[in-house]
């Protein structure tokens, strides 16, 4: 037999093992859609579901490196991701996002977005220039965000940029660790699964400068299975299914910690 989580009453039918609070926390963790398919066992299919970008909360503070705040966030960590394509005009976008994390409160910060300009013509296929040129913009992204570590997805043509990004890098003496991701899950269930449940439960904040952009457009018109682009959710979905690199506030201190060496073994 199969029992819901919470009863009709409201209740927990484990209270136990599921106290009110614990399941709470599930729900916030995972969403509404999933909770109810995972722990109320109403599955709901993800045709008629949408992304609400009202649902976003804007801010307009910028990263304090001293002391790693961003506005009443405390950021932990940070993640750039790199989806690109050729940039052809009218093909694919070729989209980097960079995400701010607050482990604490499971909060996550888009905190700039760059769609990579289309080239108006194909006729230098045959060479490595129009990749150089966005990796060259991709280098100017992250020293502007001071990092040194990004996602390339290598799916289809992004497996040509890991190497082309660090020999642009080396010309220019930058140190830069490339982590190449290949995405094989279902791009519907990729964004879905990384952006909805911080939608639903707010927790998903974005910088003024995104409005600037085509992602929040992207999230209006989207829907799974549609036609929309999708360029900029793939890359933030991306972003979101990677584990942060640490932060540690600049002005911390390094402390000795010094070790009890006057002790016997018995």
């Amino acid at each position: 037999m199969s029992i819901p989580a919470f009863n009709a009453a409201g209740e927990s039918a484990w209270p136990e093992a599921f106290p009110p609070e614990r399941l709470d926390a599930m729900r916030e963790a995972v969403g509404e859609r999933q909770f109810l398919a995972q722990m109320m066992l109403c599955f709901k299919g993800a045709e008629g579901t949408r992304l609400n970008p009202g649902l976003i909360r804007f801010y307009a503070d910028e990263l304090d490196p001293k002391t790693a705040r961003l506005g009443d966030a405390r950021i932990t960590g940070r993640a750039i991701y790199w989806d690109p394509s050729c940039g052809r005009a009218g093909g694919d976008a070729s989209v980097i996002v960079l995400i701010l994390c607050d482990a604490l409160s499971r909060r996550a910060f888009i905190h700039d977005c760059l769609y990579l300009p289309a080239r108006e013509t194909d006729a230098d296929d045959s060479s490595d220039a129009p990749l150089g040129s966005q990796c060259a913009e991709a280098l100017r992204f992250m020293r502007a965000h001071g990092t040194k570590t990004i996602s390339v997805e290598i799916n289809g043509i992004g497996n040509a940029f890991p190497e082309i990004l660090r020999k642009e890098a080396e010309q220019i003496g930058a140190g830069i660790f490339v982590h190449r991701v290949a995405n094989r899950e279902n791009k519907t269930a990729r964004i879905l699964d990384a952006i909805e449940p911080l939608l639903d439960t707010g927790r998903l904040y974005a910088h003024e400068r995104i409005k600037r952009t085509d992602l929040i457009g992207e999230m209006d018109d989207w829907s799974p299975g549609g036609w929309t682009k999708d360029d900029g959710l793939d890359a933030l979905a991306g972003a979101l299914a990677m584990r942060p690199i640490p932060i540690r506030p600049r002005g911390a201190r390094v402390g000795v910690i010094s070790a009890r060496t006057e002790f016997k073994i018995q």
